[in-house]
């Protein structure tokens, strides 16, 4: 296998709070941590996490919850995730979970950082509620990488 640890935000950053992962792949670089940036569809990501071990995906949920609420999926567990693909998303996070397990194409640890946006008209910006989660999704992200390197 290829690299141990890949991060990957989803979004678009034209789309109001569907760049959520944006953000939290900003903040991460900021930080000093490798975090790749892709719009979100099921194949590239399928493609792009074929050779790693574990993976974090961070990307915009339409869940109905509150805005700026995360959840986080194991991605290894069966459960529908569908639904946190960002409305923005034709096949997104949770269609590429289902596919690359039907494909046996699953990193050996997948969890998935679903940031809930309410905004995501074209040309809207990003709500406070959403920018404060994904401040909290990064800092929680990068403890996490600084604890398993010590």
């Amino acid at each position: 296998m290829g690299s141990a640890m890949q991060i990957i935000c989803c979004g678009n950053s034209d789309r109001g709070d569907d760049g959520a992962g944006l953000l939290v792949a900003q903040q991460l670089r900021a930080l000093g941590i490798k975090a790749e940036v892709q719009p979100g569809d099921a194949l590239d990501l399928i493609e792009s996490w074929d050779e790693s071990e574990e993976v974090i995906v961070v990307d915009a949920t339409a869940t109905g919850t509150q805005p700026g609420n995360v959840q986080v999926w194991d991605g290894k567990v069966p459960q529908k995730i569908v639904s946190a693909a960002g409305p923005s998303h034709g096949l997104g996070v949770g269609e590429a979970v289902y596919l690359a397990e039907i494909l046996h194409r699953l990193p050996r640890r997948l969890r998935i950082y679903g940031i809930e946006g309410k905004q995501f008209g074209l040309g809207e910006e990003i709500s406070p509620e959403v920018r404060k989660a994904a401040e909290r999704v990064a800092k929680e992200i990068a403890e996490q990488i600084v604890v398993r390197s010590q």
